[in-house]
């Protein structure tokens, strides 16, 4: 184990000084149920749903039901996969914490850095689509006053305890549940009610493939549909990041994962059914939200007013999630000697308040891509494309430390009270699938920057590592990795 894993206690707030020492405070579980179940939604509810959907439908048509479904079931096992290892050790903060200690002190630092920098990217995603929302509530307010005001809302939103920021984060999960499910009872409505919109179109489930079937640009739009889609999801790791400070983790972990499918069901194939139910596929705005669409389609002018808060608040909930993450995932990095050690300190209020300031500062970067861009959304799809490479490699970091727990530690697999479905096979093809997708971003000029941005980031972060691995401290946290490798027999359990 690291020296980090073994000096987590689960109840810090209990624990006294000997004589003549001193106790360094630690993260405090100030999580409770509701906090992490709709940590969990919010996760799983991203702008990228709001914001993202309507080019995402322009691109496969009504086949992107299909592209939701099967990103949902294959992340279902990612999460299966991390909750699995995370209460195999509640000494686990992260799955940063589990990589390194399960395939190295290497895997721990590129799948911290590499997940603060995803939401940092991610961040500025979220900045920009305020700023475009902000402009449309407030038409010519200068874009960089959101660009600026949010990073200090978000701050101020994060220094206070960790159970603060789990209120914040509850009730902003509220309004987006709430936004949705008002979306998906007007939708019913008009449907029942044979609702005409000014063009002629009458609502009706037939919408859905009266126009060219369901896969109206054959399997290559379809193919394309996975691009924005997947950045939908980004964030649904986060109840792995409060790990350390969740209650009760054994029985709010399970509860929050296993409810996956009925969210993405509910919340992305009900919401988006819906709407092109209602507004056939091919009128709906590839540049806009189609959750605004369609209440102002409705005659709603109110309600497409009280939509575009809603889409604005999504992404203030994202950003805020993201300061979140990374200010724990640099401070557990700290914690391992992969950061510098003030980034590893806590308030007196047990929050990362140094990581925290730092991860904020680079949000300022979507001041820079606002001015920079021909469009938002040209810029948020540049930008989204980014973090789906990288969201994408640690949920792969996630599945190869699960393969390679099964094969260490096959006694805690068989132990385990919340094992993997399929867990000898499904790995595998979950990892096919993320090959897939990678496939999928190469297809468009737009998203296939990432793929050029992506490789750089790990050179650097490579050269990063070269050097801090000859540190005494790194060293010496391999060479316990190697003893502890040495000493397990390399038996892998056959069951699933």
């Amino acid at each position: 184990m690291s020296e980090r894993t073994t000096s987590i206690s689960d109840q810090p707030s209990t624990e006294r000084a000997e004589p003549g020492q001193s106790v360094e405070p630690h993260l405090a579980r100030g999580l409770g149920n509701r906090h992490i179940q709709l940590l969990a939604i919010g996760g799983a509810i991203g702008t990228g749903l709001f914001m993202g959907s309507g080019k995402t439908i322009s691109l496969a048509g009504p086949s992107v039901i299909f592209v939701y479904m099967i990103i949902g079931f294959m992340l279902f096992f990612v999460m299966r996969a991390m909750g699995e290892i995370l209460l195999s050790n509640l000494n686990y903060k992260s799955f940063s914490d589990f990589a390194g200690d399960i395939l190295g002190p290497w895997a721990g630092f590129f799948t911290g850095w590499s997940y603060w920098f995803f939401w940092v990217v991610t961040g500025v995603a979220d900045i920009v689509a305020i700023a475009g929302y902000v402009d449309k509530l407030a038409p010519g307010t200068p874009l960089w006053i959101p660009a600026l005001i949010t990073p200090v809302v978000l701050i101020l939103l994060n220094l206070p305890t960790v159970k603060a920021f789990g209120e914040a984060e509850f009730w902003f999960a509220i309004i987006k549940v709430v936004a949705i499910l008002a979306l998906i009872a007007t939708g019913v409505v008009m449907i029942a009610t044979n609702f005409t919109s000014p063009s002629g179109a009458v609502a009706n489930l037939a919408n859905m493939w009266n126009d060219g079937g369901m896969f109206p640009h054959g399997m290559f739009g379809f193919i394309l549909g996975f691009q924005i889609a997947i950045f939908a999801f980004a964030g649904i790791e986060l109840v792995g990041t409060a790990a350390a400070e969740t209650k009760d983790p054994e029985k709010n972990l399970p509860r929050a994962i296993n409810s996956i499918p009925i969210r993405v069901l509910l919340f992305y194939v009900g919401a988006l059914v819906v709407i092109m139910a209602v507004n056939p596929w091919r009128s709906i705005d590839a540049a806009s939200s189609p959750f605004i669409g369609m209440f102002t389609l409705a005659g709603l002018g109110i309600a497409a007013v009280v939509i575009n808060l809603v889409v604005l608040t999504s992404a203030a909930s994202s950003a805020n999630s993201g300061i979140y993450s990374t200010s724990r995932m640099v401070y557990g990095l700290a914690q391992d000697g992969n950061a510098p050690k003030a980034f590893g300190k806590l308030s007196v209020r047990k929050v990362p308040q140094n990581a925290l300031l730092f991860s904020c500062i680079f949000l300022l970067a979507g001041l820079v891509l606002l001015y920079a861009g021909d469009s938002v959304i040209g810029a948020f799809t540049i930008v989204t494309s980014v973090a789906s490479v990288l969201t994408m490699f640690v949920w792969s970091m996630i599945l190869i430390s699960y393969i390679a727990f099964r094969r260490r530690r096959p006694e805690l697999h068989e132990a385990s009270a919340f094992k993997m479905p399929g867990s000898a096979f499904m790995p595998y093809v979950v990892l096919a699938f993320f090959v897939f997708m990678l496939v999928a971003l190469a297809q468009a000029e737009d998203t296939r920057l990432a793929l050029v941005v992506a490789p750089v980031w790990f050179l650097l972060l490579g050269a990063a590592w070269y050097f801090n691995r000859q540190t005494p401290l790194q060293q010496a946290r391999i060479e316990e990795w190697k003893a502890e490798g040495a000493s397990v027999p390399v038996v892998s359990s056959g069951k699933a």
